[in-house]
């Protein structure tokens, strides 16, 4: 379908699509369509899940590789309507709410796109590939009224509510850092295969969209599409956006100050483009943030570990999706710590503050209550209530754009080789036009028309 009779059909249903969500809100009973775009390996959880729910179905499924859609069958059944075009499922009158899965330089037109067609929409993280997108779609979300979730489900876990319920009443005392790390080893690579034709049950246009256009690759397509620029942020905007997200919740801070990341694909072996090797340091006002990536070493585990640390003047958090630790720092006088670093002992003996040296600031505290597989459940239904109730939802819009910005901003300095300094209030880089230009990119045609019509 052309893009001019696409706007137009959009134009005349979006109005009568709205009406019907209005009305479901008022407190109809009958179940959200969902429709679910990109059906990979997270896709697949959305939609086993949005499905079982029983506030919503499945009513249709969009992927460009069909072996996908084929798939699709397992988890939803034979009723839902399966298109190899996303735009065909957003005309579709029975989806009511849109999944985006797809890879991460689909998330911000498809959402945008979906607005427009009077959808409401779960995006997946990361949110957007560069900084500018989440602009355009916060703009595109208040003018179609449409409610949208970002995909950063750890917001939906009670743990994490309770861990932020906390930090934020001071049981650690000041926070002073926190610290991020992911490591796991995926040596030697992903190799090096030659370009070629693409796979005849792919659309490979479809699937690179705005993105350049470059010749097929297997690296580049399915799956291996976060080891490259033009489709992801790598791991920094994968993982960082979900353990960055938590430090913005749980501290209610919106923006770095200052950043300064290095790192580069030093020792995988195959022709991919992110960072296998990274290391960031964000400066927030009250607080700074180091961030430890590795793809190529796994920190002393056999499998992929991640740990999210926060460090306050009378305790340290840690925690996880299977729950947290606080662990209380002795209330001890510092001429103790510093007479033992030394050698020696307290003249006069142990000092304290407050009391005896076996005395802490609180109580020890672990949770072990963490249920990593029903998070994405919970998240789906947290959506749903948001739909019916028509308001914002835990993981907004608002705040996704907020933390990916400072992911994006993290591997602007990376690659760059150099620090950078981030007016958040104007949504600007200070003083180095270099890495301002990289805040934005342009979109491949059609879609740079069509991204042009969306934003006028």
């Amino acid at each position: 379908m052309k893009r001019r009779d696409f706007i137009k059909r959009v134009a005349q249903g979006s109005a009568a699509v709205s009406a019907i969500s209005a009305q479901r809100v008022l407190g109809a009973n009958e179940r959200i369509g969902i429709g679910i775009i990109g059906f990979g390996l997270i896709g697949r959880l959305h939609a086993r899940n949005f499905h079982a729910l029983s506030g919503s179905r499945v009513t249709a499924v969009a992927d460009v590789f069909q072996p996908r859609l084929d798939a699709s069958m397992e988890s939803v059944g034979g009723e839902a309507v399966r298109y190899r075009d996303f735009r065909k499922l957003l005309e579709d009158k029975n989806v009511d709410a849109v999944v985006i899965a797809t890879p991460d330089h689909w998330h911000a037109l498809m959402m945008m796109m979906a607005c427009a067609a009077g959808k409401d929409v779960y995006v997946e993280k990361p949110l957007t590939l560069f900084v500018q997108e989440g602009r355009w779609m916060l703009d595109c979300a208040r003018r179609h009224k449409r409610i949208v979730q970002v995909g950063t489900q750890q917001r939906s876990a009670a743990h994490y509510a309770r861990a932020r319920d906390l930090i934020r009443g001071g049981h650690i005392g000041e926070l002073v850092s926190v610290q991020i790390q992911y490591f796991r080893n995926v040596s030697p690579g992903f190799g090096n295969p030659a370009n070629g034709e693409p796979p005849r049950d792919l659309d490979y246009n479809l699937w690179l969209g705005p993105a350049p256009q470059h010749a097929y690759n297997p690296n580049r397509s399915i799956y291996h599409f976060r080891w490259f620029w033009d489709y992801s942020g790598g791991q920094m905007t994968n993982l960082g956006q979900h353990s960055l997200d938590i430090v913005h919740w749980c501290t209610g801070a919106t923006a770095p100050t200052r950043l300064a990341s290095f790192g580069s694909r030093r020792f995988l072996k195959d022709n991919c483009e992110v960072p296998d090797v990274q290391d960031a340091i964000l400066e927030y006002p009250n607080f700074t943030v180091v961030c430890q990536i590795r793809e190529c070493a796994a920190g002393g585990t056999t499998t992929a570990s991640s740990n999210l640390v926060f460090q306050g003047t009378k305790a340290t958090l840690r925690i996880s999706r299977d729950g947290f630790e606080v662990v209380p720092d002795r209330k001890e006088a510092p001429e103790n710590i510093v007479s033992r670093i030394m050698g020696g002992h307290p003249v006069g003996g142990p000092k304290s503050i407050g009391g005896p040296t076996n005395q802490f600031w609180g109580q020890s505290i672990k949770d072990t209550s963490g249920d990593r597989q029903n998070q994405l459940s919970d998240h789906a239904r947290h959506f749903l209530e948001c739909v019916r109730a028509r308001q914002q939802p835990v993981s907004d819009l608002q705040s996704g754009h907020e933390v990916v910005t400072a992911c994006h901003l993290a591997n602007i300095s990376a690659r760059l080789g150099r620090p950078v300094r981030w007016d958040a209030k104007a949504e600007k880089i200070v003083g180095d036009d270099e890495a301002s230009a990289m805040l934005t990119k342009p979109y491949r045609a059609p879609w740079d028309a069509e991204l042009k019509g969306l934003l006028s």
